[in-house]
């Protein structure tokens, strides 16, 4: 996929990740999520600031014959969302209690809803965490505050996710966050903009916290200012309240890994647990398909810091 990053960083496009829109044909069949799992629209009267149009743009898988492949297959670039969604992917082996809310990445311009969302909930499910996939506003969504509508939907889904957490069997205080790339930024966004909602309530669920219990941040962009010498982004200032984060990327990564050691170090600061891993090589947009490339076995990493931080419970076994 081939991101284009905006606004303060410099523009850059993720050459080894999601391709550009502009090749010959693409498919115009929206994703939908397979049959046995819960979706829900975020926004029953519709998302705030949204404008009506007599003939909007079909949602759309965007993927190209053109476009690169990830570990050999392809990927649904989904465009033209305007009615977010969130969809519930409920263990498969025995649950923990813990949901991890996925943003998956595509500059804010698309979503990559397999490589970056499904597929991390057939990861997460399989080790007793609930996955659900926030479908989010995009194009020209974030990052904020260029635009709020992202953030908005982050807001909202945790909010949701949160008020089902008994009917989901969902520990209400183990609800964490992972995003990749943009939805990583969107992550570290909702980290630390959550004590104030971007939007006028809509129900009950608004009035539940959104802060994420922990955050986990993939290969993130908009984090660190290119044209400021990789300065902090300023728009988004960890407090001793950020939850605790596990940040890992590439130093190859062409969006500039700064992203990730400019954040930790901010964490650091606030006094807020952190992990970070730098991996030599790996370059931007592998998700969870393995490779042998080590980078790709981040997942694992993630299960240990998970049991570190208490969100799942050490097994028997383990002890």
């Amino acid at each position: 996929m081939k991101y284009k990053i905006v606004a303060a960083l410099s523009v850059v496009m993720f050459a080894t990740a999601f391709s550009s829109q502009t090749a010959k044909a693409q498919t115009s069949t929206a994703w939908q999520p397979s049959s046995g799992h819960t979706q829900i629209p975020i926004w029953p009267k519709g998302a705030p600031g949204a404008t009506p149009t007599s003939n909007p743009l079909a949602e759309a898988d965007t993927t190209t014959t053109t476009d690169n492949l990830i570990a050999g297959k392809r990927l649904i670039r989904l465009g033209n969302v305007s009615n977010p969604t969130i969809t519930l992917y409920q263990p498969t082996t025995k649950a923990t209690g813990s949901a991890i809310v996925v943003f998956p990445g595509g500059a804010y311009h698309i979503l990559a809803i397999d490589l970056e969302g499904t597929e991390v909930c057939d990861w997460l499910t399989s080790t007793g965490v609930a996955c659900i996939i926030l479908k989010y506003r995009v194009p020209d969504s974030g990052p904020y505050p260029k635009s709020s509508a992202a953030l908005q939907d982050a807001q909202r889904a945790v909010g949701l996710v949160r008020s089902h957490a008994g009917e989901w069997h969902i520990d209400p205080h183990r609800i964490g966050v992972l995003g990749f790339s943009a939805g990583a930024h969107l992550a570290a966004a909702l980290s630390t903009h959550y004590e104030q909602r971007l939007y006028d309530s809509v129900d009950a669920a608004d009035s539940v916290s959104c802060r994420p219990d922990f955050a986990v941040i993939v290969y993130p962009g908009y984090l660190a200012i290119a044209e400021q010498n990789m300065a902090p982004n300023a728009e988004i200032h960890p407090t001793e309240k950020t939850p605790p984060s596990f940040i890992v990327q590439s130093e190859d990564d062409p969006v500039h890994v700064e992203n990730s050691t400019v954040y930790f170090l901010a964490l650091k600061n606030a006094k807020v647990p952190a992990e970070l891993h730098i991996y030599a090589d790996g370059g931007h947009g592998w998700g969870l398909r393995p490779t042998n490339q080590p980078v790709t076995h981040w997942p694992k990493l993630v299960d240990t810091w998970l049991h570190t931080i208490h969100v799942v419970e050490v097994s028997p076994a383990a002890q």
